[in-house]
């Protein structure tokens, strides 16, 4: 064996540096822990992973110094003008800075409440191909809710540390008022580790901060229904998921498209994808299957988004059933996605995976900690004043004293301890009352600022007091975070459907499609009678006490909605049911459609094409008005449950094709008329409305009807132009000759 090499010594030549080429042994671990552990911490803990306040540092430096530059109430600027500025904040190129930019910008349409409000292209979070403007040609500045970001930051509310090259000072987070790591979605992935936040709608995050604050065994799925992206789209609602994520902060959610077939153009107008794709995934999946042969029902699939926002349009050979092609297209294509939650945040410098309940907690700790450091900030500045006023007090005792021993003073370094001595104050006091300008040196300026002193005492005694109690500091964030969201807040943007309507439906039998006429009775029972059997059958046949509470014509095909008194919707069809004749009970609903023990039918809705709003009427004076089509399905029979609130019990529930007056009676005999335009549209099935009678305390709104102009004599008198309306008793004339009320 050739004999071991000795190591060589460092030699100095001149040019050269000691030691460069030497290959020195060392272990692997070794290595990983001097080179590679400093690198990974450095990714996980300053670049890649989301910390309480909902940021990432880059996200962070570029809104403070947006701040700095006063862009939140200023016009905007060149976001090149933005990046040159951030650059003294972030140690990276600027093409990097503006990409971190344009994701937290209005345009990109990436989070659900952006605080960049920005001008130009900056293009869309939805496409893969649409790339934003250049810096140089873009605008931007800070969006009105930044304000809950950084109106305390000047507060000594959170730390700051120097930046990169100590020139500076940047804050280590932001002393939200909201908990905005659940609000906006945030993603990274850093080494070993990820994170993937899914974004919740800002309202039901405040809500359920509130009540977590009042009781920490609240359960969430009350609160925070689903996640709530800024796309929209279909939120499939599995109740164990859901559940998981809120537990364990990891699991996925299923988003898929919505859409809506064109009847004129025989295409299908696809306006909301999930999240986890993009446009050009779809269309080039689509184009995959055609090829292939496994979609033989598509002519063309195109991209149609503008500055209206997005639009995929497919067109349909003739003949082509567009409810059957999405089922497919659901499960064959990204218009079906599953977002990954991996709820992994910084907490104190370490990251942790939490869920729901645990991260609201921890926020609720920080913000706990940022209004204490506020309240002394204030308590302190209080003091500081009141110290100086004191001292001021004291003057007052004798102005031509304290001028004469100013103007005696041979020395000025001595006016200060003269003073001092002179009026028994210290420095701090003394100091204040010799910069006072000669003109303040009369007895109403001096007055007039000592009749702070007790607007002072007061302010800082109430400070006191909020900091010794934490039901009072409790109090104090619950006001914050409910004035966020009256003010931000926003309605969902995903709507949430359940399993039950998204199973595809087996290929239906052919069945005729024929005029019927429908009769539901007060105890459920139905009939499904043909024009012609109509005409020669005779006299309805009932049981004793029963009566017909609904009468329709309409087609063999038509589905029918059984609204029941436990807020549930049961679904059928009209071909479903037997023809009968008017001579025969017909089919008791309760026992075909399987309703639960006491579950009765208090209205019948029948509709072909889902089209108009149902709206409801409670008893607490709430009205709700949805589009029905939320409640479109694609099988035959299903139960949905959470049909509409159960809050208050329902007084009117109707179908409406356009908009028109109602007439609301209430238990004291009020009458109100209102427009069901002045109602807004809800995105939710069990949402609960809005109020559109007040009532008295002990009141209830008896009574909702359509209302025809026979019906009152003077209807000007029960209008109301703004929700919501007290009405008016009703004097004897308004009747009219033509109304009889029982």
């Amino acid at each position: 064996m050739p004999p071991k090499s000795q190591p060589k010594k460092n030699v100095k030549i001149k040019g050269h540096i000691a030691g460069a080429g030497i290959v020195r042994r060392q272990k692997v671990t070794d290595t990983l822990k001097t080179n590679y552990m400093p690198y990974a911490m450095s990714v996980i803990i300053s670049r890649a992973i989301p910390e309480i306040d909902g940021f990432k540092p880059s996200h962070r430096k570029i809104l403070y110094t947006m701040y700095k530059m006063g862009l939140l109430k200023g016009a905007r600027t060149k976001s090149a003008n933005i990046v040159g500025e951030v650059m003294k904040l972030n140690p990276h190129g600027d093409q990097a800075i503006y990409e971190t930019m344009v994701r937290l910008s209005k345009g990109n349409e990436a989070l659900l409440h952006p605080f960049v409000d920005s001008k130009g292209n900056f293009g869309k979070a939805y496409s893969r191909d649409m790339d934003c403007a250049a810096s140089r040609y873009t605008e931007a500045k800070l969006a009105p809710l930044c304000e809950t970001l950084f109106n305390e930051i000047d507060m000594d509310t959170v730390d700051f540390v120097s930046n990169y090259d100590n020139r500076t000072t940047e804050p280590t987070l932001l002393p939200v008022t909201f908990p905005a790591v659940l609000v906006n979605a945030n993603m990274g992935i850093a080494v070993g580790m990820a994170s993937s936040i899914c974004p919740f709608n800002l309202g039901e995050v405040c809500e359920t901060a509130i009540a977590l604050i009042r009781d920490p065994a609240h359960k969430i799925e009350e609160s925070l229904k689903a996640p709530d992206f800024p796309g929209g789209g279909l939120v499939i609602y599995r109740a164990e998921e859901i559940s998981k994520i809120y537990g364990s902060g990891r699991g996925s959610v299923r988003v898929r498209c919505r859409w809506k077939y064109d009847k004129g153009g025989n295409c299908i107008d696809i306006t909301e994808i999930p999240p986890s794709t993009t446009v050009e995934a779809i269309i080039e999946k689509v184009v995959e299957l055609a090829k292939q042969g496994k979609i033989r029902e598509i002519l063309d699939i195109r991209d149609e988004s503008d500055l209206s926002g997005l639009k995929l349009t497919v067109d349909l050979k003739r003949g082509a059933d567009p409810d059957k092609l999405m089922q497919r297209l659901y499960r064959m294509t990204p218009m079906e996605d599953a977002f990954s939650c991996n709820f992994n945040i910084l907490v104190n410098g370490s990251p942790r995976v939490m869920g729901v309940r645990e991260i609201i907690t921890e926020w609720l700790a920080f913000r706990n900690n940022c209004v204490r450091r506020r309240l002394n900030f204030q308590l302190s500045k209080k003091r500081e004043k009141l110290h100086l006023l004191q001292g001021l007090k004291k003057i007052l005792l004798d102005i031509d004293k304290a001028v004469r021993v100013i103007r005696e003073t041979e020395e000025e370094s001595e006016v200060v301890p003269n003073l001092m001595i002179g009026f028994g104050i210290d420095a701090i006091q003394a100091e204040y009352v010799a910069e006072i300008k000669l003109r303040h040196l009369n007895r109403e300026y001096i007055l007039r600022r000592t009749e702070e002193i007790a607007e002072l005492e007061g302010g800082i005694a109430e400070l006191e007091g909020i900091l010794d109690s934490e039901k009072k500091i409790q109090s104090l964030i619950i006001k914050e975070l409910r004035d966020v969201s009256r003010k931000y807040g926003q309605e969902r943007k995903s709507l949430i459907i359940y399993p039950g309507e998204t199973e595809e439906e087996d290929a239906p039998e052919e069945v005729p499609d024929y005029p019927v006429n429908i009769f539901l009775t007060r105890e459920g029972y139905f009939k499904k009678i043909t024009p012609l059997s109509l005409r020669m059958g005779g006299e309805q046949k009932l049981k004793e006490s029963d009566g017909i509470i609904y009468r329709t014509e309409t087609q063999n095909s038509a589905e029918l909605l059984f609204f029941t008194n436990k807020c549930q919707v049961y679904k059928s069809r009209a071909s479903e049911f037997d023809d009968t004749k008017a001579s025969l009970l017909g089919d008791y609903v309760p026992a075909k459609l399987g309703m639960e023990d006491g579950e009765t039918i208090i209205k019948l809705i029948c509709t072909q094409d889902y089209g108009g709003n149902l709206l409801i009427f409670f008893e607490n004076g709430k009205a709700s008005k949805v589009p029905l089509m939320l409640y479109q399905t694609k099988t035959k029979r299903r139960k949905l449950l959470n049909a509409f609130s159960d809050k208050s019990p329902a007084v009117f529930i109707g179908h409406i094709q356009q908009d028109c007056e109602f007439m609301l009676t209430s238990s004291e005999g009020r009458i109100l008329l209102i427009s069901s335009a002045m109602l807004p549209e809800k995105l939710t099935r069990d949402n609960q409305g809005v109020q559109a009678m007040t009532l008295r305390t002990g009141r209830v709104l008896r009574k909702a009807e359509p209302f025809l102009e026979s019906m009152l004599a003077k209807p000007h008198r029960f209008r109301v132009k703004v929700l919501p309306g007290s009405g008016s008793l009703p004097k004897e004339e308004d009747y009219g000759e033509q109304l009889s009320l029982s």
